[in-house]
């Protein structure tokens, strides 16, 4: 039997409920019940053990429906009481998700609800010692990445389990999902749980990045010099923002192959016929000399080819001005020197988080996808002939690696996921140490057998329906927690559930807009030795963030 007391203002008695559906919780004539809130963690004392959950519905209520059509005098205190006892009362509806059988120890961790607690259990909010209990301490594997709603404590992620499996940030335009995978990021470095392979599309994780708020952040660069290298598509562009990157990227027409072209079919407008058409050129011209050849033939010339190839004339007019739109990019060259893959993975191999800014072309989606998935499928071969190698030896085996890409729909939508490479990482991919950090705002997007797969899921606001019932899909409770989703703030706010955390938790995300929060991101070895004074942090902060 626990003989601890939950630390948390009481709530009210368990009246009722189910394990599928959660439990019912008539709540205590005292209770504020305007301070209470959906997604707040809650705790309850059964007869045997305590019970871990969280609020996912409020409900006003009464015994009496005259009531409704005749209120009473509620300005008398005397009335009010009396009515507030007898005919009037709220119930809260909780999701239970764990349990602990006595006290919290290093051996007897919470586990999943399998259970509920008896009638009349009393319920209580959760303290910040209960979340502590939880959440883990801080150490190697646990990185903390907010705290709960009008609480102090730490929810942490751990960080080892987060890699193991592909993982997904979600969230409308504007509610912080960019400052979350930023931090994400930066507990990956920090603890030392895998290797970062960011496609940068936007410019934000790299060097410094916009701040949902005043000001901007930095990026991985700043915060951890000597741990992350920076690759650039657009050297003019770094330039401008008076940023040397440390490698530029160059791509030769040679690289392009036409699983390249295929994922870019509906960006290029092109028919499926004419996607075909690329690995029949391919088969004429060779692997490294198709878009060559295909790009410099005149009207003439492809209409020979059409007739010679049993090609659609159209279909094969319409991919060759497509593909010549393509190699207008600065970044493609006829041929490369192929030495781009093993800089990535001679920095990946070293330690290093790569970091690659697309510059210039961050508005331009075909960029985007064509070198993404260009660079993902053959660093994932590469990846894979080297897992397979090691046969499970673990002095051998690559390290963790985490690809983060956004617009992530663009690759895994049920059309072409199961044909790219990114669902092949998403569904399969674990045991070749490649794994996923998917950052959309559109999940409904993505494949569901995608999604379902997703091990642990941190979704900000979201309030159109499809999105919702996309990123709840594989989740147990699911149907109670989009209430919770609903109905997070509009910023920095972030419903938690998966692998990596012990239970389904609403978090205002951590900021780190401080001196003191700066210098708590960093590793041990990233620290300056010490700050004196009030005005150095000050000043420290003034050369990160910019002054307000």
């Amino acid at each position: 039997m626990t003989t601890d007391n939950p630390g948390g203002d009481y709530l009210g008695l368990v009246i009722g409920g189910s394990l599928n559906q959660g439990v019912e919780v008539l709540l205590d004539s005292e209770a504020d019940i305007e301070a209470i809130g959906g997604g707040q963690p809650i705790v309850i004392q059964g007869k045997n053990m305590r019970f871990f959950g969280i609020i996912t519905n409020i409900t006003l209520q009464t015994t009496d429906q005259s009531i409704k059509t005749n209120p009473p005098d509620l300005s008398d205190p005397v009335i009010a009481s009396i009515t507030s006892r007898t005919a009037m009362y709220a119930t809260i509806q909780v999701i239970t998700t764990l349990t602990i059988s006595g006290t919290i120890s290093d051996s007897e961790p919470p586990k999943p609800a399998k259970n509920i607690p008896n009638h009349f259990s009393k319920v209580y909010l959760a303290s910040d010692e209960d979340i502590n209990m939880v959440s883990g301490s801080e150490d190697q594997r646990h990185f903390w990445i907010g705290t709960p709603p009008d609480l102090e404590s730490k929810v942490r992620l751990n960080l080892e389990e987060f890699v193991k499996r592909s993982n997904g940030v979600f969230g409308k335009s504007g509610t912080g999902k960019t400052f979350l995978t930023r931090l994400l990021l930066i507990g990956i470095v920090q603890k030392n749980t895998a290797v970062n392979l960011v496609f940068d599309m936007e410019n934000e994780y790299g060097w410094a990045g916009t701040f949902e708020g005043p000001g901007s952040v930095k990026g991985l660069k700043n915060l951890f010099p000597s741990k992350v290298a920076v690759f650039s598509l657009d050297e003019n562009y770094s330039r401008r923002r008076n940023i040397t990157p440390d490698y530029l990227v160059k791509i030769g027409y040679n690289e392009i192959e036409p699983e390249d072209i295929e994922i870019l079919r509906e960006n290029l407008n092109l028919s499926s016929v004419a996607a075909d058409a690329c690995y029949t050129l391919r088969d004429v011209y060779g692997k490294d000399n198709w878009i060559k050849f295909l790009i410099q033939l005149d009207r003439e010339a492809l209409q020979e080819l059409s007739n010679k190839n049993n090609l659609n004339m159209m279909a094969l007019s319409t991919l060759q001005n497509r593909i010549r739109g393509l190699t207008r990019f600065s970044f493609l060259e006829e041929k490369s020197t192929g030495k781009l893959v093993e800089q990535i993975l001679h920095n990946i191999d070293a330690g290093k988080h790569i970091v690659l800014e697309f510059g210039g072309f961050k508005d331009n989606l075909d960029a985007y996808i064509l070198v993404t998935n260009l660079l993902t499928r053959r660093i994932h071969r590469m990846y894979a002939e080297r897992a397979d190698a090691a046969m499970g030896d673990e002095s051998i085996m690559p390290r963790p690696l985490v690809i983060t890409i956004e617009e992530a729909h663009k690759f895994l939508n049920p059309s072409i996921s199961s044909q790219t490479i990114f669902g092949t990482i998403a569904r399969e991919d674990r045991k070749r140490r490649v794994t996923l950090l998917i950052v959309d705002q559109r999940p409904s997007g993505i494949d569901d057998e995608v999604m379902s797969q997703l091990g642990t899921k941190l979704s900000c606001l979201l309030d159109n329906e499809k999105d919702v019932e996309s990123v709840m899909s594989g989740a147990s409770g699911s149907r109670e927690l989009k209430s919770v989703l609903s109905k997070l703030e509009s910023k920095q706010q972030s419903l938690i559930f998966g692998h990596s955390v012990p239970m389904p938790i609403v978090v205002k995300v951590r900021d780190f807009g401080t001196p003191e929060s700066y210098f708590g991101l960093l590793s041990p070895d990233e620290k300056p030795d010490s700050v004196e004074t009030l005005e150095d942090l000050e000043k420290d902060r003034e050369d990160f963030f910019g002054k307000e």
